[in-house]
């Protein structure tokens, strides 16, 4: 057998690799399901159409697109790239505004690209590695961006490790100090925009940092360790993807893949089923289990239930500890988008990112008062599932007790298996969610599913095509969107459709050439980062595959495109360099410049041959200085 460099491989593929998901699924079920939806087959193959192939308008905004020739689009499209740098329209500009390793505070060594970027130490007070979703906070006259440092790529970072693993405890504290979160102040002068250095709002947050652990299953048994007794107490935040903001101000960061930092010393040991279920194996990805005995789960088998949350975070005082909030389920959150209901009530969405999981949302129990108790708000509420009929319904379902047959703390720790207790919808892969500030609707970013109608997911539910998960081994990806009933986010019903199916009509004519509003000048697969401007059009963000060929012929890079949600008109705003994502996204106060964030770039970007590649902010602006977008 070939050896496979793990290093190399995404989290969804190194969680494939470590932890197979079973490979039967019930073709019968397959078959009976696709006949059942009025042909589905057939509806597929029209999509390019513009057919309403599903029962209640499927891409209806895409018929629309032709009643309203008229764009919003204050830019020309650019074509796509295959080369290492960064690509914005005529007219704009771009910078780069941090990069890893830039100190946050006075006193941090010199980046050295010979020996891997800082120590352990300075690394700890300095910009960190692979940012991903990010948000800027007016704090009186100052801007401070809270950003997440999803992972670390220990090839660059690591020169003595051992197949992408830590070789000391050295190692260890280095991986933990290079990821979680960055806040840091930023201001605008002469020469573009900066990091304030040793601004009083900078900190950064490790897998080493102090958290407050809250809500309901705080103090439950299964968060309780010999380190923390008590259970409201843990350390650290990790594998932060996506993010989101409260309306009261505060900065929700998203663990996402914490199942990959953990191990076990015991070979032998017996993981139990939620292990299972949430990909917790025996061997972590970073080997911190070697070094660090708080991800040994032979040995603090409760110390994977404390990770997997949403922590809130506030930026206008770094001396404040974050707070995990245990009623917002535990998965792998790929960010949180929130909204204010009619009555005032806070509403919170949220994906699951793996193949076959669920989408979530949060209500809260008590309303947001602008400048009142906001302490319970996202710690008192319900946790809901979604489920999606092919007939463009669907309704929220909720987990109580009564609908899953577990405890309301079980719900929490175990949100996976508590939606499959209610039949909730397998997704292709939920990512980023995002809601328009100007309507009363929600989207998903549905980035790919190459299982999807091949295998049940951990749980063993069916995978088959299904409403808006419509494709079989499905490599590009779509955005599904749904409406509340009665304009009321906390409402159970909602009705829905896609907004755009990803594919290549290059090289297809069938369902993977993708919706109407996909053609040869946008091509694109696997949306991932999404984010609403104020004027409401919406920025699509991906991370797919960029080697521009065979089913991906014309897509070049990964890049940043924007969406008009009325017409269904996307087109290409940015390209990134090759082997990146392009994730995160943010302005400046007056919107006068977009913030974008460039992970795991190839190349040398953004320096000169022979630098190591640095993930970085780049910050782009008009050249008369209009509002972005």
């Amino acid at each position: 057998m070939k050896d496979i460099d793990t290093t190399e491989l995404s989290w969804d593929e190194w969680d494939e690799l470590k932890d197979p998901r079973p490979e039967e699924n019930d073709f019968d079920a397959v078959v009976e399901r696709a006949l059942s939806r009025r042909g589905f087959l057939g509806g597929l193959l029209v999509m390019g159409s513009g057919a309403a192939a599903m029962g209640t308008g499927l891409l209806s905004s895409t018929s629309a697109q032709a009643m309203s020739p008229k764009s919003r689009f204050a830019f020309k499209p650019i074509p796509i790239q295959t080369d290492y740098t960064v690509h914005v329209p005529e007219g704009y500009t771009w910078d780069v505004l941090v990069k890893w390793g830039d100190p946050l505070f006075s006193g941090v060594a010199e980046f050295d690209h010979a020996a891997g970027g800082l120590d352990a130490e300075n690394t700890a007070r300095a910009f960190g590695e692979n940012t991903d979703g990010m948000e800027l906070f007016l704090i009186g006259d100052k801007q401070v961006i809270a950003v997440n440092h999803e992972y670390a790529n220990t090839k660059t970072n690591l020169h003595n490790h051992v197949d992408g693993k830590a070789g000391s405890a050295e190692d260890v504290l280095k991986l933990q100090n290079l990821q979680a979160i960055t806040v840091m102040e930023v201001t605008e002068g002469e020469d573009g925009w900066s990091v304030v250095v040793d601004s009083p709002f900078n900190r950064r947050l490790t897998h080493n940092s102090p958290m407050r652990i809250s809500g309901p299953a705080a103090g439950s048994d299964l968060l309780k360790t010999d380190a923390d007794p008590e259970g409201v107490l843990s350390l650290g935040t990790m594998n932060n993807c996506g993010a989101g903001r409260t309306p009261w101000g505060t900065y929700l960061t998203c663990e996402e893949n914490f199942n990959g930092y953990f191990g076990s010393s015991d070979p032998d040991f017996e993981r139990p089923a939620d292990f299972v279920r949430y990909g917790v194996n025996l061997e972590g990805r970073y080997g911190y289990e070697k070094f660090d005995e708080r991800f040994d789960i032979s040995k603090n088998p409760n110390e994977p239930h404390r990770a997997g949350w949403i922590v809130e975070i506030d930026p206008s005082d770094a001396s404040s500890t974050p707070v995990k909030r245990t009623a917002l389920g535990r998965f792998k959150h790929e960010n949180a988008a929130c909204a204010v209901a009619p009555d005032g009530r806070v509403v919170v969405y949220m994906g699951d990112d793996e193949r076959g999981e669920f989408m979530y949302k949060y209500i809260s129990n008590d309303v947001y008062v602008p400048g009142g108790d906001t302490s319970t708000l996202l710690d008192e509420g319900q946790l809901y599932v979604a489920k999606f009929n092919d007939d463009g319904t669907g309704m929220w379902i909720a987990l109580t007790p009564e609908a899953t047959g577990m405890s309301a703390v079980e719900t929490l720790v175990y949100s996976r298996m508590a939606g499959s207790a209610v039949g909730a919808t397998t997704m292709d892969r939920p990512e980023w969610v995002a809601v328009n500030p100007i309507a009363v609707e929600g989207y998903c970013c549905l980035t790919n599913n190459r299982n999807r109608g091949v295998k049940p997911n951990a749980g063993g539910d069916d995978t088959s095509a299904n409403g808006p998960n419509p494709r079989d081994a499905n490599n590009y990806g779509q955005i599904v969107r749904w409406y509340p009933e009665n304009d009321d986010h906390t409402s159970d019903g909602f009705t829905w459709d896609l907004y755009v199916m990803a594919g290549n009509p290059t090289v297809h004519n069938d369902a993977y050439a993708g919706s109407d509003n996909v053609n040869e000048g946008n091509l694109f697969n696997s949306p991932d980062g999404m984010q609403f401007d104020s004027s409401g059009l919406v920025w699509i963000q991906t991370d797919g595959n960029d080697k521009n060929e065979g089913d991906f012929a014309g897509m070049g890079n990964n890049q940043m495109l924007a969406g008009d949600p009325v017409t269904g008109q996307i087109e290409r705003f940015l390209t990134g360099p090759k082997g990146s994502e392009v994730t995160g996204l943010t302005w400046s106060a007056d919107r006068r410049t977009m913030f974008v964030g460039i992970q795991h770039p190839g190349g040398f970007f953004p320096g000169k041959e022979g630098d190591l590649p640095r993930s970085a902010i780049v910050a782009i602006k008009r050249e008369d200085g209009g509002l972005v977008g």
